[in-house]
C-alpha cells in the first residue's frame, strides 16, 4: 500500500531520479524552473508517495515565488509542481492524492495563493485552479496563458500585473 509522506524525509537524489524518470533529464530549461530559479522548495507544502517497499514513486514540490510589479513591489505566491509520478505508477491516483494534500495543507496554513502551469480542465475541475486572475501575469520563458493557473486558498481574489519569478526579500 502506498502512503503520502512529507517530501523532506526522502533523499534528494531519489527525488531527482523520480523527476528525471517522469519528465526527462532536460527538464531544467522549462519555464517553471526559470520562475522558481534558486529557491528552496517549501517542506510544509511538499509531499511524496512511498510504495510498500519504501521507494519514492511520487513527488510534489511547492516553491516560494512572487509576481513582481513595475513599482518594485511583489505579490507572494506558492508555485505548485512539478507533480511527478513514476511511469510505472502513473494513472493510479497518486498525483491527485498529492494535489489533495497540498491544497488541504495550504488552506489549513492559510498560505499565499497557489499558482501553477498546468491543464486548466484537470486542475480546475478537481481543485478550482483557473486562469481567471492571471491575465496580467508574464513568465521568463514561453508559456500558454490559458495554462497559467492560480487558486486562492482563502477566497480573496487573485489578480495583478507583472513578471513571475523567485521570491526575493524586499525592504519595507
Amino acid at each position: 500500500m502506498s502512503v503520502i509522506v512529507p517530501l523532506n524525509i526522502m533523499a534528494q537524489d531519489a527525488i531527482e531520479r523520480l523527476l528525471d524518470a517522469a519528465f526527462g533529464s532536460d527538464r531544467h530549461g522549462r519555464t517553471a524552473y526559470l520562475i522558481r530559479d534558486g529557491m528552496p522548495w517549501l517542506p510544509q507544502l511538499s509531499f511524496g508517495i512511498e510504495d510498500e517497499k519504501g521507494q519514492l514513486i511520487g513527488s510534489l514540490q511547492s516553491w516560494p515565488v512572487a509576481l513582481a510589479h513595475q513599482d518594485g513591489s511583489q505579490t507572494p505566491l506558492v508555485m505548485v509542481g512539478p507533480v511527478a509520478v513514476d511511469p510505472s505508477a502513473q494513472g493510479t491516483g497518486h498525483g491527485r492524492a498529492m494535489m489533495d494534500a497540498v491544497v488541504t495543507a495550504a488552506r489549513a496554513q492559510k498560505s499565499d495563493p497557489l499558482m501553477m502551469i498546468g491543464d486548466p480542465e484537470y486542475y480546475g475541475r478537481f481543485w478550482g485552479f483557473s486562469a481567471e486572475g492571471t491575465g496580467g501575469w508574464d513568465c521568463p520563458g514561453p508559456f500558454e496563458a490559458r495554462r497559467l493557473l492560480a487558486l486562492s486558498v482563502d477566497g480573496r481574489p487573485i489578480s495583478g500585473q507583472g513578471m513571475l519569478g523567485p521570491r526575493i526579500a524586499v525592504r519595507a
